[in-house]
């Protein structure tokens, strides 16, 4: 480390940068936070959340800059105490005997606000701030920042808010716009760890960051599973979009205090808060997958495997095709005919293999495969995709029933993961795909769920053919997982009992609804230089095109009932023209009791009630009177023979129907047509955004999902979704079915009311359980 300045001097200057680059943007950040709270003023909400909002605008627009100020100058203090901040006061921390002491509601109140906006920003900061600490502990010669470093997030996130509070602004206002400061400081304090690295790197210190030394155990928890352990100050891995909180995720003990603040009693340690970014950086919070994150979390296995082996890291870059050895080759081969025997002997004897025994099976068998192995490229592929698989198999919601299948599918995987390594670089390999997409159909909310026997029987052809086609590479798993795809369309429309009358019903209702539109397009091209009086207009419009709709949906285009009401409809236009002669004006008498008998029977058959039906028939007769009248014009004869046959052969002409948006108005018209079988969710939910807008045209048929929905809560799978994905259909456990027009599918994903039975695919979970055990021992890849 080649540097003009001494060491301590170089981490004193970071710091100082590291500030000053905090205070020149906390007023653009003030500022953004007062924008924020404006545009919540304009948004569409109950009167209750509007006088929240009103007062938070008040509240920061009086106290926006003492909240500045309070930030700036807590900032430089602390900078000029070493760039350590003090402890806070009484109430708020251990005594000065170290021991646990109880805190008060407020306190907790304050903890948990703050503990949320580190968080928020370690989410996103997590990277830069891994290499800032590792750089700056290495300037000082110490192994672990201290608690209450100016660099944590958690002292930035309690100077911001007590310095909110000290200017008058309350809790309640910080909640409404919690959203936005989330965002703004994430932002800011990630640019600010960017340029403060970007600093030292200039200064030759860790151009090439080794975060081994910061990988240890936790000394008061030894027994601790592999994972990151509590006040250890390793980096996490990067954190998903969804997850649990670490306790779930990487067992009991990983983060004590921060499950504490979800206790009532909230009893915090007395060693400060030493690894606290540890814990927060494996919560994370509940937003749609975009990938992203899934992308980093393999970025950061090769990252990792390639410092301990740089060809590994090279060959995953370059993601080329590489041979595997014959010794490894054939040692796979006969691994997978011995799990095919064992485990096939098991289900035919109509035995479940437990989960112990299939580990301890595969554990065996990868202690043989690594001998065999040539390279440590090809001992470190089989230890990361034994351990991948390892999670897998200890995932409790995949029913036991099919556990096996997943267990036969390593070899081949393992086959394909030695010769295809960008199996380790994207989440679109088709074998990740495969696993995850299977994954997902069959992992519910209880693993004790019966899994439908064609499911379980697809799932054990799928994996019979890849085990078969050993030397095909990633095409067999492309192939079977098209084939999936197809399965899950059928099942769910024919074999599957509870989701077939579903359905059905739900694609009469996409069918019903696009033919409404295409009919409503092609008759106002024909009526557009047609002089129809503008209420038999509206008529055909708004109403005929759904009945003609619902009648070509019934009895096809061409039936005999559908050709009825296309007659009806000529017959109406022609009776709305003008009748100017003593003989027309008695055809049109004579015709019109059986026309509106017809125009009675279309718009019953299209669920329109009567009420609404003397209200159409009412503003016909206006019209009808006054083409009696002759103040109506004139059609002329050649024109009314062309619109009749454009109306018999009027599905020739329709528009196509992948241009035709199926908007919440129209489905709001079919709330008649339920049925018992079918219910069509018409409320509920939050305005949505964009990102949720894009997440629910994501949403894969088979997927699991908790559903908040009139007052219950119950687990939902997404059986059928429409063209272009304008109508999803799910399903209960009990076969009760709900349809959900797009816009309202995100309302209730922006809601939180409707959330996946997945916080993210089941192989980028066993990735991340894989690098919490490679982070703590990473000698086990050339072992």
């Amino acid at each position: 480390m080649a540097t003009l300045a001494g060491p301590s001097q170089l981490a004193a200057q970071a710091r100082r940068l590291y500030v000053e680059g905090l205070v020149r943007n906390l007023a653009a950040l003030v500022q953004s936070a007062l924008e924020g709270s404006r545009s919540l003023i304009d948004k569409p909400c109950e009167h209750a959340v509007f006088v929240r909002r009103r007062d938070l605008l008040q509240e920061l627009q009086a106290g926006a800059q003492a909240w500045h100020r309070g930030m700036v100058d807590a900032l430089r203090q602390a900078l000029a105490h070493g760039g350590v901040a003090a402890t806070r006061p009484a109430g708020s921390a251990a005594g000065a005997s170290g021991a646990l002491s109880l805190v008060d509601d407020d306190t907790i109140e304050l903890e948990i606000v703050a503990s949320r906006l580190a968080l928020a920003i370690m989410d996103r900061a997590s990277w830069e701030f891994a290499d800032l600490r590792s750089r700056v502990a290495t300037l000082e010669g110490r192994g672990e920042l201290e608690a209450q470093d100016l660099l944590r997030a958690h002292v930035l996130a309690r100077i911001a808010f007590d310095a909110w509070r000290a200017a008058g602004i309350s809790l309640e206002s910080w909640r409404e716009l919690q959203a936005v400061l989330h965002e703004e400081f994430a932002h800011l304090v990630e640019e600010c760890y960017h340029e403060t690295n970007r600093w030292l790197i200039e200064q030759r210190v860790l151009p090439e960051v080794d975060l081994r030394p910061f990988i240890r155990r936790s000394r008061t928890n030894p027994q601790a599973p592999l994972g990151w352990a509590a006040g250890t100050g390793a980096p996490p891995p990067p954190p998903s979009q969804f997850g649990a909180p670490p306790s779930s995720r990487f067992g009991a003990g990983a983060a004590p205090e921060y499950d504490s603040l979800q206790n009532e009693g909230f009893v915090r340690a007395g060693h400060g808060g030493v690894g606290e970014e540890t814990r927060l950086m494996t919560r994370n919070a509940q937003l749609p997958r975009s990938g992203e994150h899934a992308e980093a979390v393999l970025l950061r296995l090769n990252r990792l495997v390639g410092r301990h082996l740089p060809s590994f890291g090279r060959s995953v870059a370059g993601a080329a095709a590489a041979a595997v050895s014959p010794g490894l080759a054939q040692a796979i081969d006969t691994a997978q005919a011995g799990l095919r025997r064992r485990f096939m002997a098991t289900t035919q004897r109509a035995m479940q293999v437990t989960t112990p025994a299939m580990l301890e099976e595969l554990h065996q068998r990868k202690q043989v495969l690594k001998r065999a192995a040539a390279t440590p490229e090809e001992r470190a592929t089989i230890e990361i995709v034994a351990l991948l698989f390892q999670s897998i198999l200890t995932e409790d919601r995949i029913p036991a029933s099919v556990r096996v299948w997943f267990a036969r599918l390593q070899m081949p995987v393992l086959r394909v993961a030695v010769s295809e390594p960008d199996f380790f670089a994207t989440t679109d390999h088709p074998a990740r795909r495969l696993i995850d997409r299977m994954g997902a159909c069959v992992m519910g909310f209880d693993s004790s769920a019966r899994v439908g026997e064609a499911l379980e029987r697809e799932i054990k052809r799928i994996v019979q053919v890849v085990e078969a086609y050993p030397d095909t590479g990633r095409r067999v798993f492309q192939t079977v997982l098209t084939e999936f795809e197809k399965f899950l369309e059928q099942y769910f429309r024919d074999q599957n009992e509870a989701t077939r009358k579903g359905v059905s019903l739900a694609q009469q209702v996409e069918q019903r609804e696009t033919l409404a539109i295409q009919y409503t397009i092609e008759l106002r091209r024909m009526l557009n230089e047609v002089p129809v009086q503008e209420g038999v207009r509206q008529f055909l419009f708004h109403v005929w095109a759904d009945v003609l709709a619902t009648a070509a949906v019934r009895f096809g285009a061409q039936g005999e009932a559908t050709k009825r009401m296309k007659r009806a409809a000529a017959d109406l236009i022609w009776s709305a023209s003008a009748k100017v002669s003593r003989e027309e004006r008695a055809e049109v008498i004579r015709r019109l009791p059986p026309l509106l008998k017809q125009l009675r029977e279309g718009m019953s058959a299209a669920g329109i009630d009567a009420a609404r039906q003397d209200e159409q028939i009412q503003q016909l007769n206006n019209s009808l009177a006054a083409a009696f009248t002759a103040r109506a014009a004139v059609i002329p004869d050649d024109r009314l023979r062309e619109m009749m046959e454009r109306l018999e052969t009027l599905e020739e002409m329709l528009p196509d129907a992948h241009n035709v948006e199926i908007d919440e108005s129209m489905v709001v018209d079919l709330s008649g047509q339920q049925s018992e079988g079918l219910e069509i969710v018409l409320e509920g939910g939050s305005m949505p955004t964009p990102a949720m807008l894009a997440w629910a045209r994501e949403l894969q048929v088979g997927s699991w999902f908790m559903l908040e929905h009139k007052g219950r809560q119950e687990p939902v799978q997404l059986a059928w979704q429409g063209l272009r994905k304008q109508l999803s259909l799910f399903v209960t456990a009990q076969g009760r079915c709900m349809l959900f027009q797009q816009q309202r599918l995100a309302s209730y994903l922006q809601a939180g009311l409707l959330l996946p039975a997945q916080d993210e695919a089941l192989t980028v979970r066993a990735t991340r359980s894989a690098l919490a055990k490679l982070d703590v021992d990473a000698s086990r890849l050339l072992n």
